[in-house]
């Protein structure tokens, strides 16, 4: 996800300090990582120079001044082109589980234990998901549905290609 637009997103919301960008991210976006102070600042700095957000102000406070952000109208351009710019769809065809796959067999170690210890991590994260699907908001549900979704078809992969392990040993024959 790209962190200039999230912020740019953030700040169509209203003029924001980067303590208050930071918080509202990882609110909204930080479950399993939340941003680093220095990440807001820097990213900030970055979007000001490109024009795309300009200071709406600063404030003192116990600390040091606080300086609010407001987005600008190139800004508010640059995040409408990159919502409806489509993700690349990944593919997945340099997977680093395959190539553990082939060089199990290239070197007559048991792919079928490769699998299976993926299969076994697999099922763990699936497990670890749904408890936190269980207990999480709407927006969790969401992003753990994400997440499911894409193991469950890594585990189709993983049933199909320990079906197909005695064929692809015989194609990488010399």
């Amino acid at each position: 996800m790209s962190l200039g637009h999230s912020l740019l997103g953030l700040l169509e919301q209203g003029p924001s300090h980067g303590y208050d960008l930071k918080r509202a991210y990882d609110r909204h976006f930080g479950n399993d990582r939340s941003l680093h102070y220095g990440q807001v600042y820097t990213t900030l700095s970055r979007l000001l120079r490109n024009g795309l957000v300009e200071e709406a102000g600063v404030e003192a406070g116990e600390g040091p001044e606080r300086k609010r952000y407001a987005i600008t109208d190139a800004g508010v351009t640059d995040v409408d082109q990159w919502l409806h710019t489509p993700e690349k769809p990944e593919q997945y065809l340099q997977n680093t589980l395959y190539s553990k796959v082939v060089l199990a067999l290239l070197s007559k170690r048991s792919a079928t234990e490769v699998l299976d210890v993926q299969r076994a991590a697999h099922l763990d994260t699936m497990r670890q998901l749904t408890r936190r699907k269980l207990s999480g908001d709407l927006a969790d549900q969401l992003i753990c549905d994400h997440a499911l979704f894409h193991l469950e078809a890594d585990l189709r992969w993983l049933e199909l290609t320990a079906a197909r392990l005695d064929e692809l040993a015989r194609e990488m024959k010399p």
